[in-house]
Order: C-alpha cells, then sequence, then structure tokens
C-alpha cells in the first residue's frame, strides 16, 4: 500500500519516468511473446526459435538498466533525516523501490499480453487482414504456463536488480586490525618494544592506553624523567601543566575516544568515495582499449573469405560493446581534464571539474549509447537488399534498445544534477550566475559530443567493414 501511495503522489517528471519503464517492458515482453507465437507456428525449426529468444536478451538488459536507472532518482524513495523513526529505514526503502519497479514492469507485461491477444484476434477478429498470423500463431492454444513464465521474465529481473544495487551498505568500511601478540600473549597489543620490567609497573597495563602511552609511562620512571619533575615547592607552570611531566600523546586512529570511537572510523569531513574525486581517474580504461581491440580484431577475423560461424561476429560486437562501456568513464574524465588545460577561466573550469567528479556515473551510461549506436550501425551493413533481414519485430526491438539506453543517459543527467545541488545552490550564494551555470552545462554536452561522436563513427565503421566487404 506504501508503495502505492508513493507512486501516486509523485510529480509528473516522476511518473513519466515510470511510465517509460512500463512502455519499455511492454515492448520487451511482447517480443518475449512473439518467440512463443513463433514457435508453437514452426515446431519443426527449433533452432530458429531459440535464435529468436536469444535476441531478445539486448531489449531484456536494456529495459531492466532503465528501470535501475529510474528507481536511482526516484525521490520518494530517497533516504532523508528521521525517516527511520516513522518505519522507513533504509532496507523500507529500498523494499519501497523494489515494489514499484514490480508495479511499472508488471504493466508493461500485461499491456504486452492485451496487445499480443488482440493481435492474435483472440479478444476481437484478427486484424490487419491476418498480416500478423505467422508469428503470432493465430489460431492456435496458448500454453498459459509458458505465457506466465515468458511475462514474469523481465519483473522478477528487474525487481531482483533493483533490490541488491539499493541494498542498505555500511558507510564505514571493513578494517581488520592485524592481531599483536606482547610478551605475555594476545592481551599485550603494546606496538613498542617494552623495555625490562614494563610489565609491573603501575598503570602500565590500563586498557585506554596504547603503546606510545606504555612507553611514556615506562619512561617516566626512568632517572631522567624524574630528574625533570618539579620540587615540592616549585609553583606549576602557567596553565597547570607540570613542566617535564609526560605529554599524553593524541589519538593515532587506534585508541579509543570517550564516546568509543577511534579515528580511523570516523570519515573525514570532505571524503568521497572511491573514484568520484576530481583528480582520480575512473580505473577500466586500458581494459576497455584492449576489449575494443579484441572485439576489432574477433570481427576481422569473421570477415575473412573463409566463412566462420555466425557466433565469432556476436562476440566480436560484445567484445567491443563491453570495451566501450568500461573505457567510457576514463575517456569522460580525460574530457573533463582536457577542459581544464592552457589557463582555463571560470567557465572551462567549472565544466571540467564537473565532468571529472560525474565521470564514473556518466560514463557508463555514455558507453552503452556508443556500443549500441555502433553496433546498430554494423547491423545494418549485413542487410544486402536481397532478402528481408529486418522486419517489424526487428524495428521493435532496435526501438526499445535505442530508446531505454538515451532514456538512462537522461536519467542518469537527472541523478546526476540532484546530486549537485548542494553545490549549485552554493555556487549561487557565492555568486555565480545561472547564464554560468547554464553555459557550463551545454559546454560540457558539446565537450563529451565532440569526443564520443567521432569515437562511435569510428568504431561503428570498423565494426561494419568486414561485414561490408
Amino acid at each position: 500500500m506504501l508503495a502505492l501511495r508513493l507512486t501516486r503522489a509523485a510529480r509528473p517528471a516522476v511518473q513519466l519516468r515510470r511510465l517509460l519503464v512500463a512502455a519499455a517492458a511492454a515492448g520487451t515482453g511482447f517480443l518475449l511473446l512473439s518467440c512463443l507465437g513463433y514457435a508453437l507456428k514452426h515446431p519443426q525449426a527449433a533452432g530458429s526459435a531459440a535464435l529468436r529468444l536469444s535476441w531478445c536478451a539486448g531489449p531484456l538488459a536494456a529495459t531492466v538498466y532503465l528501470a535501475l536507472a529510474v528507481a536511482r532518482t526516484d525521490p520518494a524513495t530517497r533516504p532523508r533525516t528521521g525517516m527511520s523513526a516513522v518505519g522507513l529505514g533504509p532496507a523500507r526503502l529500498m523494499a519501497v523501490s523494489a515494489l514499484t519497479t514490480a508495479l511499472s514492469c508488471t504493466l508493461g507485461s500485461m499491456l504486452a499480453l492485451l496487445v499480443f491477444l488482440h493481435l492474435r484476434g483472440d479478444l476481437s477478429g484478427l486484424p490487419f487482414d491476418g498480416a500478423a498470423a505467422d508469428f503470432l500463431a493465430a489460431g492456435l492454444p496458448l500454453p498459459a504456463p509458458a505465457v506466465l513464465t515468458l511475462l514474469a521474465v523481465l519483473p522478477a529481473t528487474a525487481t531482483t536488480t533493483v533490490a541488491v544495487a539499493l541494498r542498505p551498505k555500511d558507510p564505514r568500511p571493513l578494517r581488520r586490525e592485524p592481531r599483536r601478540f606482547g610478551r605475555f600473549g594476545a592481551t599485550g597489543g603494546a606496538s613498542a618494544r617494552e623495555s625490562f620490567g614494563a610489565y609491573g609497573r603501575f598503570g602500565a597495563r590500563s586498557g585506554g592506553r596504547t603503546g606510545r602511552n606504555t612507553a611514556a609511562v615506562g619512561q617516566a620512571g626512568s632517572p631522567a624523567a624524574e630528574g625533570a619533575l618539579p620540587a615540592a615547592g616549585d609553583p606549576p607552570a602557567a596553565g597547570g601543566r607540570v613542566p617535564g611531566a609526560a605529554a599524553v600523546p593524541e589519538r593515532d586512529g587506534t585508541s579509543p575516544a570517550p564516546d568509543g570511537t577511534t579515528a580511523a572510523d570516523s570519515p573525514a569531513p570532505d571524503a568521497a568515495p572511491a573514484g568520484t574525486r576530481p583528480g582520480t581517474a575512473p580505473a577500466g580504461l586500458p581494459w576497455g582499449i584492449a576489449l575494443v581491440t579484441a572485439g576489432l580484431a574477433v570481427q576481422a577475423y569473421a570477415g575473412r573469405p573463409v566463412p566462420v560461424p555466425a557466433p565469432a561476429v556476436l562476440l566480436g560486437w560484445l567484445l567491443t560493446g563491453t570495451g566501450l562501456v568500461l573505457a567510457a568513464p576514463g575517456l569522460t574524465h580525460l574530457c573533463g581534464r582536457l577542459l581544464q588545460t592552457s589557463r582555463p577561466g571560470a567557465l572551462r573550469l567549472l565544466s571540467g571539474r564537473v565532468l571529472m567528479t560525474e565521470a564514473a556515473r556518466i560514463g557508463r551510461p555514455l558507453g552503452v549509447v556508443c556500443a549500441v549506436a555502433s553496433t546498430g550501425y554494423a547491423l545494418t551493413a549485413l542487410d544486402d537488399g536481397s532478402s528481408r533481414t529486418f522486419g517489424p519485430l526487428s524495428a521493435l526491438a532496435a526501438l526499445v534498445v535505442a530508446g531505454c539506453t538515451v532514456a538512462t543517459l537522461l536519467t542518469v543527467a537527472v541523478e546526476a544534477r540532484q546530486c549537485r545541488a548542494d553545490t549549485t545552490a552554493a555556487l549561487l550564494r557565492l555568486g555565480a550566475t545561472a547564464t554560468l551555470l547554464r553555459g557550463a552545462a551545454a559546454l560540457r554536452a558539446v565537450a563529451l559530443l565532440v569526443l564520443f561522436g567521432p569515437l562511435t563513427v569510428a568504431v561503428a565503421a570498423l565494426s561494419a567493414l568486414p561485414q561490408a566487404g
């Protein structure tokens, strides 16, 4: 009920994103049901039916990726202060996000079933003069278990992915200190070497002291330390500090504070997650370049005069697409660094810093868009015009994949804007104008287009060159 109330009370922009997920789920569900209809109509062509079903993996993955991006930007399930007091902790908000995703995907699957039954003629007469009867198995009974299984694949996959990705995580990393052994076993945790007789001195084994405190206490009884103590009638120094006394050292990250925490456990005020600092480049650029090179080599081998199986071409496309996704965050970080070269002004400095900070967030969707665009261009090279390679179902699959990738990129851009809301407000308070912020956003978009546009065209041309020859 809570998920339904949050879904109904959301803003129009949030509702539009959820409707996009439902539309993508409807397209993917219709493709799955079409594979079932083809298998029922052509029972002797089991291999062709299995190949059609395997091609549905692309629309399925694109729809799940879009559902995850929409769940991340949902403002109703964002952790806020005081939500745990009313029973909406991180785990409950994750469950609400998963249920909202399940509702959107289930709505799309039901819509796909209605359209499928209508085109088959089960709800009314056969539309379009029976043009869709070949791949929808019109006139044949549909097995209900198979229909329900195919329609449940997308909601179950999307819900599980959202639940795993948005599960509550401990912000503090798990630190395991190495167990140290002292002179008398595991209880001796002193890191410094103890002098003879230090164990028997009073206060040398107090629980709250570290190795440096123990060393200081051990040295306090030495003749040098005793000679530095003031006499009985000497007045104390200014501030009440006894001159020559052993000073208590500051916390070194291992000694507990009065509240029970340590300095190593408490993060720094300006600490940022790994990969989000402007000076740290995201990992994966060398591996991405290596995978793109390997994918292009596999495709070139598949395009030789000696015929090779079709899976080699698919493997080349998969390697190339994976390499683009891995290399895109590093390329985005490099683009932000290039914007700040040669004495940058406020506009270029702000644009470059934002790109370097958001490289890990917006780089992967950019890589997915580049991979889809290059693969789509390579697919068009297979159409020689003599045979009908692409039909209405292929056009629907291409529309679902392309629409989901572009919608995911726009959704991630909205998420990045939401994460920079505090920074933008601080810049406005410091005197930055709205024109400057809009100019920085436009400059970032142009810089990314200049970098990734020619890259996508080059990879697409190299991928289509062996098939065209």
